[in-house]
């Protein structure tokens, strides 16, 4: 008994030995960490516009430089992440909206559809009013849905000529309240710098961390002709003809896409040009719409696109024809866009040698002047990398 009980300890302590042996890390079969990608930067605009009687200038250039907004932050990074933008428009201060909302519309929330607020911006017209500064800023910031990250841009750009102390709810109230919620607001006076002052503009946006601006709403937008011009028209209708439309929206997204470039080139050349330098960049995304831009998406699976909801041509077509067929779009649109950029960027240095030549002495600011010297200054501040002028 003795002798079994002795061996019985002695197996017992040499297994525990065993047991607590050393471990070394190599004979560990670690898992990968899996892999965290970095969340993309977010820029939302809402450009809150009066549309009463006088604003049809005012109206006039948001529509001409819509596109040359948006291109500010086609190359901009944030920690090397090229940001989404999304772009909200409210009207107010038109007597034909409902008086129990302030004479205000929302008429586009924030939206990475960018044809849908050039749709929207050539659809307003003028009538009226009273005008509500503080209750339109107010209404924005509650009723759009903004990024809580404080790392993401996020800014009000307000348009208006008459005092920004109209109507019952204060000025002073919404714009603490934006921000207090991480949303600088932006005001541009149609009209002189002083009567600006006097009515409270530069007020407002002092109390929400923004710029204030005086702009001539009337003021022609000086529209210079380039060489590259008519090229650029051929490519974007080149460009226009690697889109795949799929899904019920389809057949009304591509009428909108055709329809805002006819609206582009019925301005002037040059918005026509900075609208195309826009559809070669990767802040023009119509993935809800269209199988190229969709393909790029994380979680897209073509193959559960149901055949009903492909284009004619696809529709009989292999899993296989189809990936292919959509990857030779891809292909071909990535050549058309390299070719786009370039011209854009020869464009540029022609017209900023032609601006140089006409500079004006008034010092006067159009609406693009405004709302890009804000935006460079304010996004450069939450740590995004815009190009130089």
């Amino acid at each position: 008994m003795k002798t079994r009980t002795a061996t019985t300890v002695l197996v017992a302590l040499f297994t525990v030995a065993f047991t607590l042996a050393p471990i070394h890390a190599k004979d560990i079969a670690v898992a990968p960490a899996p892999e965290v990608k970095p969340v993309k930067p977010v820029v939302q605009l809402a450009i809150l516009l009066d549309t009463s009687n006088s604003m049809d200038g005012l109206i006039n250039q948001a529509r001409a430089q819509l596109w040359k907004i948006v291109n500010e932050f086609a190359t901009a990074k944030q920690n090397g992440q090229s940001p989404e933008l999304y772009v909200a428009l409210y009207e107010y201060g038109n007597d034909s909206l409902n008086s129990e909302t302030g004479y205000i519309r929302q008429v586009a929330p924030l939206t990475t559809d960018l044809d849908r607020i050039s749709e929207a911006l050539f659809a307003l017209t003028t009538n009226g009013g009273s005008e509500y500064c503080g209750q339109v800023i107010g209404v924005a910031v509650r009723d759009l849905e903004w990024s809580k990250n404080v790392k993401d841009y996020r800014a009000i750009f307000i348009a208006g000529n008459e005092e920004f102390t109209q109507g019952t709810v204060p000025y002073a109230q919404t714009c603490k309240a934006a921000i207090e919620h991480g949303i600088i607001v932006n005001t541009i006076h149609c009209g002189s710098l002083q009567d600006g002052l006097n009515g409270k503009w530069a007020d407002g946006a002092a109390l929400a961390d923004g710029k204030y601006f005086a702009i001539d709403q009337n003021k022609e937008v000086v529209q210079i002709d380039a060489p590259q011009d008519k090229e650029l028209a051929e490519l974007n209708a080149e460009l226009n003809k690697t889109y795949i439309g799929y899904g019920q929206q389809a057949e009304e997204a591509q009428a909108r896409q055709t329809a805002q470039d006819a609206n582009a080139n019925s301005v002037a050349p040059s918005v026509a040009a900075a609208r195309v330098t826009s559809k070669a960049g990767g802040l023009y995304n119509n993935a809800a719409w269209d199988l190229v831009d969709a393909s790029k998406e994380e979680k897209f699976d073509l193959e559960k696109v149901k055949t009903e909801d492909l284009p004619e041509n696809m529709q009989k077509m292999t899993p296989e024809e189809r990936k292919a067929y959509v990857e030779e779009q891809a292909k071909n649109r990535g050549e058309i866009q390299k070719k786009i950029k370039q011209l854009a960027d020869a464009r540029d240095q022609y017209v900023a040698a032609e601006m140089k030549k006409q500079a004006e002495a008034s010092g006067e600011k159009s609406l693009d002047e405004a709302v890009i010297g804000a935006v460079r200054e304010q996004a450069t501040e939450k740590g995004f990398e815009m190009d130089k002028e």
